[in-house]
């Protein structure tokens, strides 16, 4: 999980029964603000799982899941343009703008190779169903100096803040990580870590985390990872109710591993409202109301028959068979009776409830694509300001890619140590060692960026670079090549390379002065 750096003269005293008392103490606080029940239930109607609990023998339980189709459009909309970040460092280093470089491209590589963006859309998902999305970072050696980064991402039920009336991740005193491990896996580990009693862990029950009510053999340990800072940088221990798995170590980081968002923010809470909650008495009033739609059309859509039973002693169906009456049978005549239609103004009612419901929410028939697209001008417009609303969460997903940035960083810095790094050049790609350790991170004062980076701009780079240099704007290839990404020129650096040794060779003018190819 952590490379331990050492005890480091630790000043607070750490035991299982005190680690084991503030996560009973943070548990209070989520169970007093309904937290278990708001997820279990967001998550059961999210995945279609509205009649839960309900008993109604012989009723039809039908689910028109509107909710779940909002909450897809929020996430695609948040995620619809591809994440950059961008690193930038305080000017007065003549070397700066090169360890920038070489940052970027390292915090580039731990995002590709750990699927961050892959699982941001299950934080973001997260988010809107249970209110809270969480990544969790951890470096993982390989031995030496090698080793990567790994993030996951986290429920909000275990996750513990130490203050819960302070949403900020890094002002916290403490944080407890709530894992819950088969009982072989955590007595293995304590095995490994050098515990002595690790024969005695014994499983518990904590039904409160959703799922784990399925589990039969209810072998499940709680295992807590307390996080705290002392002396400038994050200490953590490892443990049971009663056993201590990993003891206080210093990981040497400085940032909180954790980064974290809220849906929508609470004042003076760290969980925050989802966008389901408040919403799904909307979901449960269009599904009774269609189940007593289905019910009335299966007893009373198909006439009834009534026949005299006075002069006819039993009816019967059958084709062709002799029906016994009493008296005259042109008297003994069944007749049909067909009930009053149901109003129409009953299944008008969901409709306006679903399309009232989604209205609010932000997520019109435009945005959603459910009308025709007679007026294309007129539908985007309508979708971009539908889209308005999801700023403010598109925002809070910006910031907390910023900080998923900044730990990032923050484990590059306490854990690579020497590393081999790749680099473009204008001749090339070269290699060097690089000593991340011995970077002064304060002294760079880095700036992180991040934003929209779609395929969309970097094909308006394309165009506009174009564009400049068929109106002779730009005039020299070199400078063009420049403006071009990557990706759509392969072996750029060394076309670049090429043409600068051919204008040389034929002592041509500096870049400014040649003329453009094909220029009259």
């Amino acid at each position: 999980m952590f490379p331990p750096k050492g005890e480091g003269g630790l000043k607070e005293s750490i035991s299982p029964g005190a680690v084991w008392a503030e996560y009973q103490r943070a548990d209070g606080y989520d169970r007093a603000i309904g937290l278990y029940d708001n997820v279990r239930r967001n998550e059961d109607f999210y995945i279609g799982n509205q009649w839960e609990d309900l008993t109604a023998a012989g009723l039809e339980k039908p689910v028109l899941n509107f909710l779940r189709r909002v909450v897809a459009y929020f996430i695609s909309m948040i995620v619809s343009d591809d994440v950059g970040v961008a690193l930038t460092a305080a000017e007065g280093s003549p070397q700066s703008e090169f360890i920038c470089d070489v940052l970027d491209g390292e915090v580039e590589k731990v995002i590709e190779k750990s699927r961050a963006k892959d699982l941001a859309r299950g934080m973001l998902r997260d988010a809107a169903v249970d209110g809270d999305g969480c990544f969790w970072l951890s470096f993982e050696p390989t031995g030496g100096a090698d080793g990567g980064i790994r993030v996951e991402t986290a429920d909000n039920t275990k996750v513990l803040f130490g203050n819960p009336f302070v949403a900020g991740v890094q002002k916290q005193r403490s944080i407890i990580m709530v894992v819950r491990m088969p009982l072989d896996e955590a007595r293995e580990e304590a095995k490994n870590a050098g515990c002595a009693d690790w024969e005695s862990i014994t499983p518990d029950e904590a039904a409160s985390y959703y799922g784990e009510d399925k589990d039969a053999e209810k072998q499940l340990v709680t295992v807590l990872v307390r996080l705290w800072k002392e002396s400038g940088t994050v200490r953590f221990c490892k443990c049971t109710r009663d056993v201590m798995i990993k003891p206080p170590a210093d990981t040497g980081l400085r940032l909180y591993p954790l980064a974290w968002m809220n849906w929508e923010a609470v004042k003076n809470s760290y969980h925050g409202q989802a966008a389901l909650t408040g919403l799904i008495p909307n979901q449960i009033f269009v599904n009774k109301l269609w189940a007593m739609a289905m019910e009335h059309q299966k007893r009373l859509a198909f006439p009834k028959l009534f026949y005299d039973m006075t002069k006819i002693r039993e009816w019967t169906n059958r084709a062709g068979e002799a029906v016994g009456v009493a008296g005259d049978p042109t008297t003994a005549v069944a007749s049909g009776f067909r009930a009053p239609d149901m109003s129409d103004q009953a299944l008008e009612l969901v409709d306006r409830t679903i399309s009232y419901t989604r209205d609010f929410m932000g997520a019109s028939d435009a945005a959603l694509g459910n009308i025709r697209p007679d007026n294309t001008s007129a539908i985007i417009a309508v979708q971009k300001a539908s889209s308005a609303p999801l700023e403010l969460q598109r925002l809070a997903f910006y910031s907390f890619w910023e900080d998923v940035v900044r730990i990032i960083l923050d484990h590059i810095r306490a854990y690579y140590g020497k590393r081999p790094v790749s680099f473009r050049t204008d001749g090339g790609v070269f290699t060097d060692t690089v000593d991340f350790g011995a970077i002064n991170y304060d002294a760079l004062e880095l700036k992180v960026d991040v934003g929209a980076a779609s395929y969309w701009s970097e094909l308006m780079q394309v165009q506009t670079a174009d564009n400049l240099f068929e109106r002779g704007i730009v005039t020299d290839a070199v400078t063009y090549l420049e403006s071009v990404p990557d990706a759509y020129i392969h072996g750029k650096n060394k076309l670049i390379a090429r043409l600068r040794e051919q204008r040389e060779a034929a002592g041509e003018p500096a870049a400014e002065d040649a003329p453009r190819p094909g220029a009259g």
